[in-house]
């Protein structure tokens, strides 16, 4: 006797019953899915965007804004410093390396960033097509940008002012596209990369176009004799002790801010758990119901198939068998619900990255299959075999004499 089969037939035979209790299931298994999937991606694409980065620096305010604006880019800068100020933070003796970024403006979203290029070294970018800004107002693309905007080598755009949509652009500067990056999977993907002069001379007043076809700073900050801002440094340490020494002296010391990457985002990780937890607190309470709904809905069928279970049982049927009879029930229903919330969890990603083309959320991917998923589906098995260990008991005991007596 085949109590797979057996069992399938018994769920389709009362396909409203049994969707029902899939559905409630799969939706508190669905909020699990979400929740294991944006935290993996969030993590994974935090540490692999700040890989390199040691300390940042920037204009007083808050350390996390600093952060999310100069590593990650989804957030708006704090101000701008002096470039003397930042040059003097380069000879310090515990700085190995700084990389320049100046931040303000954009294109169609897409951020429009100045630095050299210690900033691709960084990253170990790799030009993919054409070649890396030689001029003012060249540009290389990541390949995001390149690939949604359909733009390619020689291509021309103006920025607009401002880190977000903007209704002013700067006309009088376009810029040239000579080099689109190779898929970096990080954030340099979402970027458009040019020289920290662009961004200078396309805030301007005078437009001195003579300026614009000398050479820029391939490394290092560009020479001037201006009074010039950036927006933010990027620090890597010359040795450990630079970790402990070198924060409290900017911090204390001078007109700057330093702020470190890993501290940082484990402290808004940490923020962010608080909420995660409650949602998850939220997805147990809907599995525990639908445990409930589970157990309800067997136990109210075994009491319409107590005569079938004694029939079974004279056609050789042993009790051990209409036990695990009903069992399997129980796990038939939760399998599907745990793969339904699976599918639900990730087309809920899917839906939510087609609404924002850009931001945090754009970076997730719903096609991303986790080793933990596998756990949900074991965690679902075991509901079902809790939900249906008391119906299982009672079709085990099925007497047959009185049962067939009774009809």
């Amino acid at each position: 006797m085949n109590m797979l089969k057996l069992s399938w037939k018994y769920l389709i035979a009362k396909p409203l019953n049994t969707g029902l209790n899939i559905l409630l299931l799969a939706l508190g298994l669905a909020i699990i899915t979400v929740l294991i999937v944006i935290q993996d991606q969030f993590e994974s694409k935090m540490t692999r965007d700040a890989q390199g980065i040691d300390l940042v620096v920037g204009a007083k305010g808050s350390p996390l804004q600093l952060i999310l604006s100069s590593v990650y880019h989804i957030d708006f800068p704090t101000g701008n410093i002096d470039m003397n100020d930042a040059m003097a933070l380069s000879r310090n003796r515990l700085v190995k390396n700084i990389i320049p970024m100046g931040l303000g403006d954009n294109y169609q979203g897409y951020r429009i960033v100045g630095t050299n290029y210690d900033y691709l070294d960084l990253y170990n970018a790799q030009v993919q097509e054409g070649s890396k800004w030689d001029k003012p107002f060249d540009v290389v693309l990541g390949f995001e940008v390149a690939t949604k905007l359909g733009l390619g080598i020689g291509d021309n755009f103006v920025g607009s002012h401002g880190i977000g949509s903007s209704s002013h652009e700067h006309d009088e500067h376009p810029y040239t596209i000579t080099g689109i990056l190779q898929p970096m999977g990080n954030v340099l993907d979402k970027l458009i990369l040019t020289s920290i002069e662009s961004v200078w001379y396309t805030h301007d007043d005078d437009h001195d176009h003579g300026k614009f076809e000398e050479s820029v700073a391939k490394t290092g900050f560009p020479e001037t004799d201006e009074d010039r801002e950036v927006t933010s440094l990027l620090i890597q340490y010359r040795n450990p002790m630079a970790a402990v020494q070198l924060p409290r002296y900017i911090n204390s010391r001078s007109a700057l801010q330093a702020a470190s990457p890993s501290f940082e985002i484990s402290r808004l990780f940490e923020l962010l758990g608080v909420g995660v937890k409650l949602i998850q607190g939220l997805a147990i309470v809907i599995i525990v119901i639908a445990g409930l709904g589970i157990f309800i809905a067997l136990f109210n069928s075994l009491k319409e198939r107590k005569y079938d279970l004694a029939v079974m049982r004279t056609l050789g049927a042993s009790s051990g068998q209409l036990f695990i009879h009903i069992v399997l029930e129980g796990v038939i229903l939760t399998v599907l619900g745990a793969i339904v919330g699976i599918l639900i969890g990730h087309l809920f990603i899917g839906i939510l990255v087609m609404q924002n083309d850009q931001g945090a959320i754009s970076t997730l991917s719903a096609s991303v299959f986790l080793v933990e998923e596998l756990w949900i589906i074991a965690y679902a098995v075991a509901v079902g075999i809790i939900a249906s260990l008391i119906p299982a008991w009672s079709a085990y005991q099925t007497d047959i004499a009185k049962q067939l007596t009774k009809s």
